[in-house]
């Protein structure tokens, strides 16, 4: 494998890259990040490259943080600058939106509750109330052998899969899955009974033991055209205690859901299953703006209550800020609404609410609405702020795998599918840094304007509406905005490429990802047009560096 990969990286390659760069994600209010980014500059200047593409949070906070950080931001550059490369700085954050959402929560995506059931309670609170189906036999306290009654099917069972009436977080049972390995995949099913546009809070509780696999171990909860629901990774650790974790889930236009808990993918070690439960969601991660309506009605009469009169206490202070300006968690204590003295509202009465709500992906990530104005207001000024002290040489517009979207009225108000409102986003992000610092070169990721990557006519993509929604994205991309390619699939490498060309656009092949390769390689061969190649890194990892720039000589 190492021999095979050493003959790659010294084979004679085809293209001419003007563009010779390397992504740096990094914290400048740190000096020693300072330090180490110049360091970088300099060894990458050494190793052929001629510019660096940098990320950092502190970008929306110039207003927030002293003069050490202009200062530190004014080093930075200065030392790059004196490397011989150039500066191109990443705005517009539309995808991965934390750092934009730091300066307005609100302004997250929301996915709508349709008439969630809220009763009044003897203590003048409004709690949220189902009446739909439950987790059957959450405990695994019922069984016929190692077969637990209420699911359809366990993996294996009696052989990877059993009742452990010896280990459990509560009760006198749990499902125990041992060396998964053995058949690939260990999981447990149901169906479950929801309400069309509900929100739900699942969790439940696991232990491991010597468990290969943390990575690979999931909720995954499918609609009726297996769409995903559900997207969190879990915390799950290769040794660890009994530990409650949770998750949420929007039940968009189903009555019924496929619930899985499992692992995909496994090898050796234990995990343990136990106390599933399921109830309403609630107000957590509440969004609140005019694009996300908020709205109660008397359940029986539909009449349309007032808020401050009729009930009060509808905002989620947590949302967007929970360790600092930005983060935003799956599950907290949310807010508790509460009647008025002098509200028309009784104990026993019923009330239907609906509202928006924002989902995470992943470990954190959360994306803004794309058609919100203040968004636009935002970009504007972090665009400013960046000119005023980078004085970069391009800008580029951080316009990836946004991951919900095309659901609040925001959006839906337009009458575009999200493919055109990314459109018209991308659009409007480039008019932005043009108006402010005219004649620099704009570049855009390629993986949203991509019909062979995330812009696929057909399919769903995780929380997004529509079937295809980002499909005609790319009509927002005027010619002049180069393209990073990060289309690394073996069999639409040649299509994503040649797709960009056609429409007059030049491409960097934007490569590496941390994974120990050089997919640049292959491209070489193929990269009609390609102009440049970065070195791209998630990890900060930049071992291979020097080997990545041996790639284009």
């Amino acid at each position: 494998m190492l021999t095979a990969l050493l003959v790659a990286l010294f084979a004679p390659t085809k293209a001419d890259f003007t563009k010779k760069w390397v992504y740096l994600a990094t914290n400048l209010l740190v000096e020693k990040n300072v330090t180490d980014g110049i360091a970088l500059a300099g060894r990458a200047a050494k190793a052929g490259y001629n510019g660096v593409v940098v990320t950092d949070s502190k970008f929306f906070r110039w207003d927030t943080l002293d003069e050490r950080y202009a200062k530190n931001v004014e080093t930075f550059r200065a030392g790059v600058k004196k490397s011989g490369l150039e500066i191109i700085v990443c705005v517009a954050p539309v995808g991965y939106s934390n750092d934009l959402l730091s300066r307005d929560p609100n302004l997250a995506e929301g996915i709508p509750v349709v008439d969630q059931p809220f009763v009044v309670t003897s203590e003048g609170t409004l709690e949220p109330t189902s009446d739909s189906g439950e987790i059957v036999n959450g405990g695994f306290e019922e069984s016929n052998g190692d077969n637990p009654t209420g699911w359809a099917w366990v993996d294996a069972p009696g052989k990877l899969s059993f009742i452990d009436k010896t280990e459990h977080s509560e009760g006198q049972a749990s499902l125990k899955m041992v060396d998964i390995g053995q058949n690939g995949n260990g999981r447990a099913n149901q169906k479950v009974k929801v309400k069309p546009f509900g929100y739900y809070h699942v969790s439940f509780d696991v232990k491991t033991q010597d468990f290969d696999t943390p990575g690979n171990t999931n909720i995954t909860i499918l609609g009726k055209r297996s769409e995903s629901l559900q997207h969190r990774s879990l915390p799950i650790k290769p040794t660890m205690p009994w530990t409650t974790i949770d998750v949420t889930f929007n039940s968009l236009d189903n009555n019924e859901v496929l619930f899985y808990a499992g692992v995909w993918g496994g090898k050796k070690g234990t995990i343990w299953w136990d106390n599933f439960r399921i109830e309403p969601a609630g107000l957590v991660n509440l969004v609140r703006r005019p694009g996300a309506p908020f709205k109660v009605k008397d359940a029986k009469i539909g009449k349309v209550l007032i808020e401050g009169k009729d009930f009060d206490g509808a905002v989620d202070p947590k949302l967007g800020n929970i360790a600092w300006p930005g983060d935003y968690d799956v599950w907290h204590k949310g807010p508790v609404m509460t009647v008025p003295k002098d509200s028309q509202l009784k104990p026993g009465d019923r009330v239907l609410v609906s509202y928006s709500h924002t989902a995470l992906v992943y470990d954190g990530q959360v994306t803004c609405c794309l058609a919100e104005p203040k968004v636009f207001e935002i970009i504007k000024w972090q665009v400013q702020q960046v000119h005023k002290h980078l004085q970069p040489d391009g800008y580029m517009l951080s316009h990836d795998e946004i991951r919900v979207g095309g659901w609040d009225m925001s959006c839906l108000n337009g009458g575009m599918t999200p493919g055109q409102q990314l459109a018209t986003n991308v659009k409007k992000c480039a008019e932005i840094v043009r108006a402010e610092d005219p004649n620099k070169p704009v570049y855009a990721w390629s993986d949203m304007f991509d019909p062979f990557h995330n812009a696929q006519p057909k399919g769903s993509y995780y929380l997004v509406k529509g079937d295809g929604p980002w499909t005609g994205s790319w009509l927002g991309l005027d010619k002049n905005i180069v393209i990073l390619n990060w289309n690394m699939g073996d069999e639409v490498r040649q299509k994503s490429l040649d797709f960009f060309k056609k429409r007059g656009h030049r491409q960097i092949l934007a490569g590496y990802y941390d994974g120990g390769g050089v997919d640049l390689l292959k491209w070489n061969d193929e990269a009609r047009g390609a102009y440049g190649a970065m070195y791209t890194t998630w990890q900060g990892k930049y071992d291979d560096l020097e080997n990545f720039a041996k790639a284009w000589k």
